[in-house]
């Protein structure tokens, strides 16, 4: 199953371990069992600590990842391969004794939890988000024995992840209930279980001394404001819940000059690496919800009721999906309304699908789910689709693509999830009705800008209206990137405008301080 390339790299990774690892599979005579054993067999090659040995579970295929003579608090139902083989990886070097990397504020919390933690994560081999949550559950299991955690291909468990109403990826479970789904760190969990940490993190934030640069918005635009700044050796935070931001959720990237092809995660994790590298306060897991003044700063007030005070601020909070606004769409979200082919596309295999939207991100939605779901139905509401061309044409050759154009999509239906879309045919004026499990809104993008309502000006879309600077309506803040009237929403152009507003906002300080201090003559 592993080539020899990848087997050679393990046996690098696993000279680290220290203890010997089992890996306990429950598994029958179905050809999923046969691929599990040969993956297992191919990891055991690997190291003399690592063995296999066979134990019935109530996942079947499955895997445990435990010490010898122990229950095993990590499970993996399903092949963990694709984004996922890399937490197989982790979570072999960290049951085996190689310490995982943790802040060690997060492991001592982990620690002292009390009472029986069981979390259940619905992930698919294709979704670049889960990663992080399996990830941090599987080393909550390390560090505390209370704590189990099973991570689930929902493509492999499709039964299961029927019965809990799965239809996006990651959907954690605690314990048999919802607990939360999306993107998530591990400090994004201690938090939701433990207030006290919470509460802790705001109060430390908010006695923090002021800083010159504050950038909000941890995006492409937002981590080249805040290593600019700190270039120029001031005093800077960036505060996000994410870094990466909608980089996050982008696969195949292939216009960055001079990166000839990298995906989303890889570039987030390489933005993080960088600004690392500087004397940046990162403020992460945080969402602003206010802008304002007090006295000589600009004032950040956060959810988590924190305020930030800076001399400037750069706002660069970037863009989200933009919905349908049609009944049905918001109650029936991660029920059947997505947003992600690459990740919810696999809990959609071998079924009827709509994707909603003809430009660019609409046609490559539906070229991908192409290969897994037995029909695609794409609705564009522009009377002729706006894809480019090569990607018109690639959209043409795929038998099980149907395209409808000068279609209004008026409702979604269906009552515990998704079964169906109703649309009105712009030219008749008739009613048509689809039926399908899954709809992908694919529509484009809306500025991360509503907090900011009466606050500075915007355009009556939501962007920030900025001159060729950078600068706002509002002295002293700046803004870069897709929140902005920046015409063209592209990776490498919100790196060049994140630049920019950082030296604008220098600048300004530069000029600030000339003004504060007396002249010779006076």
């Amino acid at each position: 199953m592993l080539d020899t390339s990848i087997l050679a790299q393990l046996r690098e990774h696993f000279a680290r371990l220290s203890s010997p690892v089992h890996l306990v599979a429950s598994l029958d005579d179905s050809s999923a069992s046969a691929s599990t054993r040969e993956l297992l067999d191919d990891l055991a090659s690997t190291s003399p600590w690592i063995e296999v040995v066979e134990r019935a579970d109530e996942w079947t295929p499955s895997f445990g990842v435990g010490a010898p003579h122990d229950v095993p608090r990590v499970r993996f139902a399903g092949l963990p391969l694709g984004h996922e083989f890399t937490s197989l990886v982790l979570a072999l070097l960290q049951v085996g004794g190689h310490p995982p990397v943790v802040e060690e504020h997060l492991a001592d919390v982990v620690r002292s939890l009390e009472g029986e933690l069981l979390f259940e994560t619905y992930f698919s081999q294709s979704c670049q988000n889960c990663p992080d949550v399996v990830q941090a559950l599987n080393v909550m299991a390390v560090l505390n024995p209370a704590v189990r955690h099973v991570a689930i291909d929902g493509a492999s468990f499709r039964d299961r992840a029927d019965a809990r109403g799965v239809l996006a990826v990651p959907s954690v479970f605690l314990n048999g209930e919802p607990f939360l789904s999306g993107r998530s760190s591990l400090a994004d969990i201690v938090e939701r279980l433990d207030l006290e940490t919470a509460t802790a993190h705001a109060a430390e934030i908010d006695a923090r001394e002021p800083y010159d640069v504050a950038v909000v918005g941890a995006g492409p635009a937002g981590v080249a404001a805040a290593v600019y700044a700190a270039r120029k050796g001031v005093r800077t935070a960036l505060i996000a819940e994410r870094i990466g931001g909608q980089v996050l959720d982008t696969m195949a990237i292939e216009n960055l000059i001079s990166v000839p092809r990298t995906e989303g995660p890889v570039l987030a994790r390489d933005l993080e690496r960088h600004v690392r590298d500087y004397e940046v306060d990162i403020i992460e897991r945080e969402k602003v919800s206010r802008l304002g003044r007090a006295n000589d700063f600009v004032t950040l007030d956060l959810h988590s009721g924190a305020r930030v005070r800076a001399r400037t601020v750069v706002l660069a909070s970037g863009a989200r999906w933009r919905t349908l606004n049609v009944p049905g769409e918001a109650e029936l979200l991660n029920r059947g309304v997505t947003f992600c082919p690459h990740c919810d596309g696999p809990l959609f295999k071998d079924q009827p699908v709509i994707v909603v939207g003809g430009g660019n991100s609409g046609v490559e939605a539906a070229l991908d789910l192409a290969g897994l779901c037995s029909s695609v139905t794409l609705l564009e509401y522009d009377r002729q689709l706006r894809a480019d061309d090569v990607l018109q044409r690639a959209l043409a050759r795929r038998e099980n693509i149907a395209v409808i154009t000068g279609a209004e999509t008026l409702r979604i239906t269906g009552a515990e999830r998704m079964d169906g879309l109703i649309y009105r045919d712009r030219d008749g004026g008739v009613e048509q009705r689809l039926d399908a499990k899954g709809v992908f809104v694919q529509i484009g993008l809306v500025p991360n800008t509503d907090w900011l309502d009466g606050v500075l000006e915007r355009t009556p879309r939501g962007e920030i209206v900025i001159d060729e600077r950078g600068a706002t309506s509002l002295e002293g803040v700046y803004a870069a990137g897709d929140c902005t009237t920046t015409p063209y929403k592209q990776i490498v152009v919100a790196l060049g405008s994140g630049a920019q507003a950082a030296l604008a906002a220098f600048d300004y300080l530069i000029r600030l301080d000339s003004e504060r201090v007396p002249s010779v003559a006076s």
